[in-house]
């Protein structure tokens, strides 16, 4: 039995990778900035799945889950806490200390959380770290009227992807940053493309699948390489 760690489990979907790992069998420590409020998230504890308090902007919380996990054996990391960056992302209307709060946020505590827990993925057989990124983020792809804020941090979050999977090459260390679709959560909204599942059941198969070859690579969630 494989060890996935979730960021940003508590909803949408983080949520959604817990019930399908869990349901194929992983071990899935689940993190969230307050698990005591993760109704949803409690009612999958159990043997297969327990919660972690989280926050990813801070340094201090990421240390202590790496204390938690200490001599622990994680195989996936999925860093999949992220923010939309608030309702005020165009050229004339742009809320600046949002836009810093969702690079710190999508783009650094990647890069944070990966670094803190990096001796645990080591002990793994296969390590892979997954980070949730976007299409959107993409210079191959054109887009009318995008969110300043959101945009940039997923170009940045799958930049430092690309140089992270070649820092740990020589480790074995797998790294990728993902497009998990346009999915229907508080984040993409009710007229999203996909549900939370068919997302996460995409997830699953590409994480199952991930090769040494495939590592500093955009993939989609239905594991097709996706344009920079």
């Amino acid at each position: 039995m494989e060890t996935i760690l979730i960021t940003g489990a508590n909803r949408g979907i983080g949520l959604q990778l817990c019930k399908e790992f869990t349901a194929a069998g992983w071990s899935v420590l689940a993190a969230c900035r307050n698990p005591d409020a993760a109704s949803e998230l409690s009612s999958l504890a159990g043997n297969q799945l327990r919660m972690f308090p989280l926050d990813v902007t801070s340094a201090s919380s990421v240390a202590a889950l790496a204390t938690a996990l200490k001599d622990e054996t994680i195989d996936v990391l999925v860093n999949n806490a992220g923010i939309m960056g608030g309702e005020h992302q165009s050229l004339t209307d742009m809320d600046y200390d949002a836009w810093l709060r969702t690079l710190e946020v999508n783009s650094i505590a990647p890069l944070r959380v990966s670094s803190a827990l990096l001796p645990n993925l080591k002990r793994s057989q296969r390590p892979r770290i997954i980070t949730i990124s976007s299409q959107m983020g993409a210079f191959g792809l054109s887009m009318d009227h995008a969110p300043y804020a959101y945009c940039t941090s997923k170009t940045a979050a799958s930049k430092v992807m690309q140089i992270l999977a070649q820092d740990l090459k020589a480790d074995g260390v797998i790294v990728c940053p993902v497009h998990p679709g346009w999915v229907q959560t508080d984040m993409g909204g009710p007229s999203a493309q996909i549900t939370p599942a068919q997302s996460a059941q995409g997830l699953l198969k590409l994480i199952t699948a991930l090769e040494p070859e495939q590592s500093g690579r955009f993939w989609t969630w239905e594991g097709k390489e996706h344009v920079w």
